[in-house]
């Protein structure tokens, strides 16, 4: 309880599902919307910070203590970034199709063209 300034089960249940769901989804949301990278980060730490409000005023946890914050904004950002890289991948690949091919879970790469000069897979 010290370190994460909750119980184990209240840190999972509102930062992992509750608040991790609205970090997957800003993730999203950036980069459906074609907008940088940076702001996801700055988002979630805000999402950390709300994270801990709804601990203290739920379950009357530590707001401060140093674990719960480090680790719920590490966790909370890594679910934005994955979120943010993978719908990037895919966009790119299914609005680019002539240009670009699926290269992994988050990367895509171009096209080579074939001797008639046309593009192929």
């Amino acid at each position: 309880m010290a370190l994460l300034g909750s119980s184990i089960t209240v840190f999972i249940g509102i930062t992992v599902v509750l608040t991790g769901y609205a970090a997957f989804r800003t993730g999203q949301a950036f980069a459906d919307t074609w907008r940088p990278y940076w702001p996801v980060p700055v988002c979630c730490v805000v999402l950390t910070l709300v994270t801990r409000f709804l601990i203290w005023g739920l379950f009357r946890g530590d707001p401060w203590a140093p674990g719960g914050l480090v680790l719920g904004a590490g966790v909370l950002i890594l679910f934005g970034t994955f979120a943010y890289m993978t719908t990037r991948a895919r966009k790119m690949v299914y609005q680019y199709p002539w240009l670009y091919r699926r290269a992994g879970l988050f990367s895509w790469q171009p096209l080579q063209p074939d001797t008639a000069g046309r593009q192929s897979a």
